[in-house]
């Protein structure tokens, strides 16, 4: 080994691993003194998969609005996705989504009532909307009869 030869954890500035070692322990030695550039792949991969995994879901979410994702949080997800997939196969289809989608709209309307506590922010707005366009109905309704009685 000689005198140029210095242990892995001290180095030697005036010269190489390759120089510092006899030939016939330079493949074995060269091992455990330079960091393995296989492992470093290994490594990069395993961040590169890792980081395209973080941006695919982050792509999902962006991709979700807010509202399914709060649908979806509470306990009444599965008869959301029912009334989603109905949903969208109306659209895709131009059918009648109110008609179509009647049995599922009712199935999630009666869970989120079931999970009211969870789900009173959409309920609120729901009865607020409702309440509305009874109104807007009343006065429409109201305004014609007017007319009619002239």
């Amino acid at each position: 080994m000689g005198d140029n030869y210095l242990p892995p954890s001290i180095s030697n500035p005036s010269s190489t691993n390759s120089t510092t070692m006899s030939s016939s322990s330079s493949s074995n030695s060269s091992q455990t003194q330079e960091p393995n550039p296989q492992s470093n792949t290994n490594t990069k991969t395993q961040e590169e998969i890792i980081k395209k995994d973080e941006e695919k879901q982050d792509e999902e979410e962006e991709e979700e609005c807010g509202f399914c994702l709060f649908m979806k949080e509470g306990g009444c997800r599965d008869p959301f996705i029912d009334w989603e997939k109905c949903v969208e196969q109306g659209e895709k289809n131009n059918e009648d989504i109110a008609e179509k989608c009647f049995e599922v709209t009712s199935a999630l309307q009666k869970c989120m009532e079931a999970h009211s506590d969870y789900y009173a922010p959409i309920l609120q707005v729901e009865k607020y909307v409702q309440a509305k366009v009874i109104a807007e109905f009343e006065k429409n309704r109201e305004s014609i009869e007017q007319k009619e009685e002239m």
